[in-house]
């Protein structure tokens, strides 16, 4: 039997590390309300000099969690900045946008329950910093206690398939501009327009065929 390429089946977890496990399990556990749902004990675990740790799980929905890692007695590296990674050594010049582009994104079904985080968020000391509306999202962000952006989102409209194909001729657009010179919006639309160019036969020719086989069902 021939197996699927795409064999995977979402997120296990997405994991982090953390300085601030009280304020963590605060925020998570006890604002946001994600239950906890395991951790691991690590004593003497690892390469020699590795230090004892904790590493706990709180669930997300849909069988999703994210994960932190305490390292007992381990102190932020000098310099570690207080946005975007608890790790972190930003420069003072480097732009808030680019800190933010590292985040965690958690789905919500309808604007009711986006409202209630917003709720639960405003009245705790990590309030919503923004509220966006996307192409086809709404979303909600705040930093949780290491620093690490948090976005609650909820999809304004199904995705079509004509949107699909729009971001798989963008992407692909994007990796021959990006392979080149001096790579720039206006390369990436340029080579995008002749993608469709160069598709359109083959798209006309797949249309063609597919009424033909819907003709004679």
């Amino acid at each position: 039997m021939n197996q699927p390429e795409h064999r995977v089946k979402g997120v296990d977890h997405a994991a982090f590390p953390t300085f601030d496990p009280v304020g963590t399990v605060r925020f998570y556990r006890d604002v946001l309300k994600f239950p906890v749902v395991h951790s691991i004990c690590a004593a003497g675990w690892g390469p020699e000099r590795h230090p004892d740790f904790i590493h706990f799980f709180f669930d997300i929905g849909n069988d999703d969690r994210i994960a932190f890692f305490y390292y007992f007695g381990f102190e932020p590296p000098a310099g570690a900045g207080d946005a975007g990674d608890v790790y972190a050594r930003f420069a003072d010049d480097v732009p808030q946008f680019f800190i933010n582009s590292r985040h965690l994104a958690i789905h919500v079904d309808n604007e009711q329950d986006l409202l209630e985080y917003r709720g639960r968020l405003d009245a705790s000391q990590w309030p919503v910093e923004m509220q966006v509306m996307h192409e086809t999202i709404e979303s909600i962000y705040t930093h949780d206690p290491n620093g690490y952006m948090v976005e609650i989102t909820r999809a304004l409209r199904p995705v079509t398939p004509q949107e699909d194909l729009d971001a798989a001729l963008t992407v692909g657009a994007l990796v021959d501009v990006a392979s080149g010179p001096e790579p720039s919006m206006d390369k990436l639309l340029t080579r995008k327009a002749e993608l469709i160019v160069e598709r359109a036969a083959q798209w006309e020719k797949d249309r063609v065929g597919t009424a033909e086989e819907l003709t004679r069902g």
